[in-house]
């Protein structure tokens, strides 16, 4: 199901939604006079909610929280830290990631500076068929097609199996990003012959593609036909299917 990526959800400002919740179902004409203090839940389907924007600041930060940069781009915080100097007002220093671009960069706030929360959307999709430089899902609530250029699948490109089940990111309605999950189970479609004698426990490694075209290192022991597991954040080999 699709959802915001960075819920205003801090216990200060959670209490508020209860409130002005509690007082809509039970007195709505009171609903009004609780207007300024919090924003309203909005739906754009059936699988898709989020908050309408909110006010936040450095002091509501927290990693995954997705913001807009500068730029208007959304970001994820991957890292951040407080600091009080002894002298000077405090800040906080974050590290983040351009859900657009993918790089990776850092910037430093004054604490307490306002942010601008993201309106990025999480939602589920089914990989269809590739078409050139196009890759196409299925919305698996409403059956709709859409389709993804290569540039944004990222590496998610090396992993499209027919019926894979699989999470678009979407900011403005448009796709940004594709999740698939940390670990995939693939068969290999070509590789050389080990040496005779290598075993499970032997050492050394030989190039093999598998049945998505992504080429990796993998033991001398792995033979063509074989499933294998795969890491898909560094493309590398985990154990065979088998293997716990």
């Amino acid at each position: 199901h699709g959802f915001n990526l960075g819920v205003c959800s801090s216990s200060s400002i959670m209490p508020q939604y209860l409130l002005t919740a509690a007082v809509a179902v039970l007195a709505s004409p009171l609903a009004s006079a609780f207007a300024p203090l919090t924003n309203s839940w909005s739906s754009t389907s059936a699988r898709t909610f989020r908050l309408a924007p909110c006010a936040l600041s450095t002091a509501d930060f927290k990693n995954g929280l997705t913001v807009l940069d500068d730029n208007k781009q959304p970001v994820k915080i991957m890292e951040f830290l407080h600091v009080k100097p002894g002298k000077g007002s405090a800040f906080v220093r974050t590290t983040m990631k351009n859900l657009i671009t993918g790089k990776t960069l850092e910037k430093t706030w004054r604490a307490g500076e306002p942010v601008e929360l993201a309106d990025v959307v999480r939602e589920e999709a089914q990989f269809s068929y590739q078409e050139g430089d196009d890759y196409i899902f299925m919305d698996t609530t409403t059956f709709d097609t859409f389709n993804v250029d290569k540039a944004s699948m990222g590496n998610a490109a090396n992993y499209m199996i027919e019926g894979l089940e699989i999470d678009v990111v979407k900011f403005n309605g448009a796709v940004i990003d594709v999740v698939i999950p940390n670990s995939m189970t693939l068969e290999v479609t070509q590789t050389d012959t080990g040496l005779k004698g290598n075993t499970a426990k032997g050492g050394g490694t030989k190039p093999a593609t598998l049945e998505t075209g992504l080429e990796l290192m993998v033991p001398l022991f792995i033979e063509t036909g074989e499933k294998i597991k795969v890491n898909t954040e560094d493309n590398s080999y985990t154990g065979r299917a088998n293997e716990k």
